[in-house]
């Protein structure tokens, strides 16, 4: 594989929330300014129709992701308007879960017990559906993202994963990328939301988020599946009972993506 598994400071446990919440607002931004809702919106609107399912289960949400803008998009289209996002995470947002659980008549709620991708068929028998993964997929390393792909294709649910980093050039430019990516941290804050006196502090009087949003960001290049690399996660999954697609989406940036669908008995999805 083309791709290495690189640490991201988000990964480890003792990385404090708020400072992931940060992160996670700013990852937004980007979402956003890439044009990650519409993009994505096409392709889980067509999950859903194949796999005839109304219920979307977000793996690693962190505090939100994109999901939400992508579902406020899809309920206005004729025969959507009744779908249900649930988000997870392995390490819950206390944050986000009570902003969003607290929303009267919301089509969205965050689980805040943690919930591990690679193992989602033993964790509960309620989180069925469409299983997205956007922009996380790379955290993953080769064993447990084929986990991942195996649990959806055995348990019959359908599965979207889609990541806007990109793994096609040489892996020096990640590296000559930091600078880059902290000037562009320290323009986007702005846009961030909500905004906190801990995402402005932290930006610029101490600038600790723009250089774990440097880090991160270069390693999430590196880590990124390529399209060979998913075709070698892929291997001896193929049959006739479920579908994968894979490829990439046009726009403002590369953005890839795989999606998985049960091919039979479509109407287990819930």
């Amino acid at each position: 594989m083309k791709r290495i598994h690189l640490f991201e400071l988000e990964d480890f446990s003792w990385f404090p929330g708020w400072l992931r919440a940060c992160l996670t607002r700013l990852i937004v931004v980007m979402h956003r300014a890439l044009g990650t809702r519409e993009a994505l919106a096409e392709l889980i609107a067509r999950a859903l129709k194949e796999s005839n399912t109304s219920n979307i289960i977000d793996l690693c949400s962190g505090s939100g992701g994109p999901m939400i803008d992508v579902v406020r998009i899809l309920r206005e289209r004729p025969g959507l308007e009744g779908i249900q996002l649930t988000l997870t995470d392995l390490y819950p947002s206390k944050e986000a879960a009570e902003l969003i659980n607290n929303q009267e008549g919301s089509n969205v709620s965050y689980q805040t017990s943690p919930v591990d991708a690679t193992k989602i068929d033993g964790q509960t028998a309620g989180l069925r559906g469409l299983r997205t993964m956007v922009s996380s997929f790379h955290h993953m390393r080769p064993d447990d993202a084929r986990k991942i792909l195996e649990s959806a294709q055995k348990s019959r649910q359908p599965i979207c994963i889609f990541e806007i980093s990109d793994n096609s050039h040489p892996l020096l430019l990640n590296w000559l990328a930091l600078p880059i990516n902290v000037v562009m941290c320290l323009l986007i804050t702005p846009l961030a939301r909500p905004m906190t006196v801990r995402q402005l502090v932290f930006t610029y009087i101490v600038p600790i988020i723009p250089l774990c949003f440097a880090w991160d960001g270069a390693v999430s290049n590196a880590r990124t599946y390529t399209l060979d690399d998913l075709d070698e996660l892929l291997s001896g999954l193929r049959n006739e009972d479920y579908r994968w697609e894979k490829g990439v989406t046009g726009g403002r940036a590369k953005k890839l993506y795989l999606l998985g669908i049960p091919t039979r008995d479509a109407g287990s999805g819930g």
